[in-house]
């Protein structure tokens, strides 16, 4: 951060999506019948499960693949994947918890600042896409941490990255390129 500028970029995060294999065949029909918090999408080939704590949904197909998503931080993930593991196997199925894998974490984060959007795309050409007809933010990739940042003019950022670690290390890397390109405080 800017040496000159103290104030403290808190960066919440909103949403992690991790996945995980049960290393058997699922029963949808049976999850459906038999399992609490329950929806069952035939047409899909998948049920959905939710747990109150931690708050999440899990997409399950029979192959015994297992998407969760709305945890708010990698070890809650963790937490409710091995949750839903063990209710899978209250309903007698022989799973075993293997490949948890985190695979996406959605984030949020507001700077101190408004910024102006065409300037801070035109410092950054290559990496950085702004179409106001489109979408009302600008587009920031960087791709050997592999996320993507997304900038509002009100200095609203949304981050996508693979883990926690990379979420906050887009941010460091964007914030000095976001300082150059703030709009002047009104008075």
């Amino acid at each position: 951060m800017d040496s000159s500028n103290d104030e403290a970029v808190d960066i919440i995060i909103t949403n992690v999506v991790a996945t995980f294999r049960t290393r058997c065949h699922l029963n949808l029909r049976t999850i459906a019948l038999e399992g609490i918090n329950v929806i069952y999408k035939p047409e899909v080939g998948k049920v959905l499960m939710k747990l109150r704590k931690p708050r999440i949904t899990a997409s399950i197909w029979s192959s015994g693949k297992i998407i969760c998503t709305g945890a708010t931080s990698e070890d809650e993930a963790k937490l409710g994947a091995r949750r839903l593991a063990r209710c899978l196997q209250k309903l007698g199925f022989k799973v075993r918890f293997s490949a948890f894998k985190v695979v996406n974490v959605l984030a949020v984060c507001s700077m101190p600042f408004s910024i102006h959007l065409v300037d801070f795309t035109k410092n950054n050409r290559p990496i950085a896409s702004y179409e106001p007809e489109l979408h009302p933010a600008a587009t920031y990739r960087i791709k050997n941490i592999k996320a993507t940042v997304q900038v509002f003019s009100t200095g609203s950022l949304t981050i996508t990255g693979p883990n926690v670690q990379n979420v906050a290390t887009a941010v460091e890397q964007v914030y000095p390129l976001l300082f150059e390109c703030r709009k002047p405080l009104c008075k």
